[in-house]
């Protein structure tokens, strides 16, 4: 019988939603939540033995606490398999499914698999480490995804020849193998040039990368009449970060009015950023949203003014959905409000 530990979040676990997110490690014998489905995929070869739970927030915070607490939970029961999710496009999931089947990988030296949709920033981190089923953007795709993480976890454990992504269903790792074709490659060349002159389905052999190109504006004319907004990635928030951003894969974005502001003082704003070392920046915050220099321009005339309001977010893991979402949002207020031109910060 193969022994398997299932790795889950506090929403799955049945614990709470973002109000549980900073709950602690734990573990529960037999099945929970998704695990029932799972099991049922598994058959009658594997039994999920144990099941570890923990909050999103709790994980990304305290990285490495939390890898430890769980491998020593993972330990004790011995496992043949490590799974964990599937997390679909929740980022601070993913990124928790991600780090711990890597960590288990590598500590117990047993298969792993977990199930994301591509842009889930945890797939991007992880993908070239473990085999991550590909899954829908959200949990209507369960169905689909805990068959596909079964079959090939099984295949995985029992050591069994792993096909290509297409065929088992995993988010292409980057990995290239020698194969032999009854076909040279000229031939099939021409047969997919043909195919695709013809209007006909074809398959390539090497998919080229998708770059997301964003054509730029035209240059600002009269910058000294313009209204100039800043934006910022880098998690400046509020003391006490008030609309509580999280410090990793963020799952929102923070309005802030700096009217009259001159100057961003350590007893007034912060970075609620996590994966870099705040200390200067919450020193002195104009080091990552410079409205100190900003409010220089608009003496001196350079510029028209600055915008009244700043956003801000989290880029560190947060997904790329999320920060196509939160910018088509406040664009449009950006737009409404008469903002010429957008000065984007980072780390």
């Amino acid at each position: 019988m193969i022994k398997v530990v299932h790795y889950i979040n506090q929403f799955y676990g049945g614990i709470g939603g973002e109000e549980k997110a900073d709950i602690k490690p734990e573990i529960r014998k037999g099945t929970v939540g998704p695990g029932m489905a799972l099991k049922g995929a598994l058959g009658e070869d594997a039994q999920i033995v144990a099941t570890v739970i923990c909050g999103d927030s709790y994980f990304n915070e305290n990285l490495e606490e939390a890898t430890s607490e769980i491998l020593e939970m993972v330990k004790e029961y011995e496992p043949d398999l490590f799974i964990a999710g599937p997390a679909f496009n929740a980022g601070r999931y993913g990124v928790a499914c991600g780090s711990i089947c890597k960590a288990v990988k590598d500590s117990l030296n047993i298969p792993v698999i977990s199930g994301m949709y591509p842009e889930n920033p945890g797939a991007e981190m992880f993908k070239k480490d473990l085999h991550i089923i590909e899954t829908a953007n959200a949990a209507t795709g369960m169905r689909q995804a805990i068959p596909a993480m079964a079959k090939l976890s099984l295949k995985l454990v029992k050591g069994e020849e792993i096909g290509p992504p297409s065929d088992e269903g995993y988010i292409p790792r980057g990995i290239r193998k020698n194969i032999f074709r009854e076909e040279r490659g000229s031939k099939r060349a021409v047969n997919i040039l043909v195919a695709k002159l013809k209007g006909e389905e074809f398959e390539t052999e090497y998919a080229m990368p998708d770059f997301d190109r964003v054509e730029p504006n035209p240059a600002i004319v009269d910058l000294k009449n313009a209204k100039i907004a800043l934006v910022t990635s880098g998690g400046i928030v509020p003391k006490g970060n008030p609309d509580r951003i999280e410090a990793s894969s963020a799952s929102k974005y923070g309005k802030y009015d700096i009217e009259g502001v001159t100057d961003l003082t350590a007893e007034t704003y912060e970075t609620a950023h996590g994966g870099y070392d705040p200390v200067y920046a919450n020193e002195d915050a104009d080091r990552v949203l410079p409205v100190d220099v900003m409010r220089d321009l608009e003496k001196e005339g350079i510029i028209g003014g600055l915008h009244r309001y700043f956003y801000t977010t989290v880029g560190n893991g947060t997904s790329v959905a999320n920060s196509k979402k939160f910018a088509s949002t406040f664009t449009k207020e950006l737009v409404s409000d008469g903002v010429q031109a957008v000065i984007l910060t980072s780390t």
